[in-house]
C-alpha cells in the first residue's frame, strides 16, 4: 500500500480585507501518496496558487489542516520543494552558483551535497554549461537548472506553479518531458498548478478539477493513459476523450 505523504483535512481559507471577507477556499479535502504526479486544474481566478501557498505551509488555513507525513505541516521536518511560473535564477551568477544558493541560504554547502549536485548536472546535460551565466541559457535549460536547484536540497514533495507558462509552445513540450523524467527518475512526489489541461494529463497520475471560488474539489480524475513521456501520452487516442472530460467538468 502506497504511504500517504500529505494530507489536506477540511481546509478552508478567508481573506481578511478593509471591505470585508472573501472565501477563497472551502472544504477542501485530499490525500497525496508518495510518487503520485497531481496536477490541480480550475477556472482563472479559482485558488489555485492559494492551494499551493497553504500546501507549502507559506499561508496557514483559517480552518482544516494540513498534514505532510502524518504530522501537522508546521511540525514536520519534510522538506517541500517549490518551483515558481519563472526560473528566479539570478543573472549575475553562474548555473553552479545558482544550483548552490538554497544549499548556501540553509548552510548546507558541504561536499557531500556539493557531490550530488555534480551528479544531477551531469546527469540532466549541464555539465558544459556550470560556469555559464543565465543569459547564456535556453529557456529549457534555465527550467533545468531551477529543478536542479531545488533537488540538491533533497525534498520529498514538489510544487510546481506554472513553471511552464513563460515557455513558448514548441520549447514547453520538450521541457515538460524534461521535468517530468527528472521527477520520475528521482522518485519525488510532485503536485503541479496549470491552467493547461493538456499539460495536465499528459504529465499527471491524477487530475484535481477544482470549482470556482472559493476552490473545492469538484472532481478527481485519475488518468490512465500509455507513455513513456507527456509527448507519447499525447499522441494516444484516449487523450483526447480525457481533455474532454475534464474541459466539460470545467465548463460547468
Amino acid at each position: 500500500m502506497d504511504k500517504e505523504i500529505m494530507k489536506l483535512d477540511n481546509v478552508g481559507l478567508i481573506y481578511q480585507s478593509k471591505n470585508g471577507e472573501t472565501e477563497a477556499v472551502k472544504n477542501f479535502s485530499l490525500s497525496v501518496k508518495e510518487g503520485d504526479f497531481v496536477a490541480i486544474v480550475g477556472p482563472s481566478g479559482c485558488g489555485k496558487t492559494t492551494m499551493l501557498s497553504i500546501m507549502s505551509g507559506i499561508l496557514k488555513p483559517t480552518s482544516g489542516k494540513v498534514f505532510i507525513g502524518g504530522k501537522n505541516i508546521y511540525e514536520s521536518k519534510t522538506y517541500i520543494g517549490y518551483m515558481f511560473q519563472k526560473d528566479e535564477l539570478f543573472e549575475w551568477r553562474t548555473v553552479w552558483q545558482n544550483i548552490m544558493l538554497g544549499l548556501e541560504i540553509k548552510k548546507q554547502n558541504t561536499s557531500k551535497q556539493q557531490e550530488y549536485a555534480k551528479k544531477l548536472i551531469e546527469k540532466y546535460g549541464l555539465i558544459d554549461f556550470v560556469n555559464k551565466k543565465p543569459r547564456e541559457l535556453s529557456g529549457g535549460m534555465r527550467q533545468r537548472v531551477a529543478l536542479i536547484r531545488t533537488l540538491v536540497l533533497m525534498p520529498q514533495i514538489l510544487l510546481l506553479d506554472e513553471p511552464f507558462s513563460a515557455l513558448d509552445f514548441q520549447t514547453r513540450l520538450s521541457v515538460c518531458d524534461d521535468v517530468y523524467n527528472i521527477i520520475k527518475n528521482e522518485h519525488k512526489t510532485a503536485i503541479l498548478v496549470t491552467h493547461d489541461i493538456s499539460e495536465a494529463i499528459s504529465m499527471a497520475d491524477k487530475v484535481i478539477v477544482l470549482t470556482k471560488r472559493p476552490a473545492t474539489i469538484k472532481k478527481i480524475r485519475k488518468i490512465n493513459i500509455k507513455g513513456e513521456t507527456p509527448l507519447k501520452r499525447r499522441e494516444s487516442p484516449d487523450f483526447s476523450l480525457e481533455f474532454n472530460n475534464i474541459w466539460k467538468e470545467l465548463d460547468r
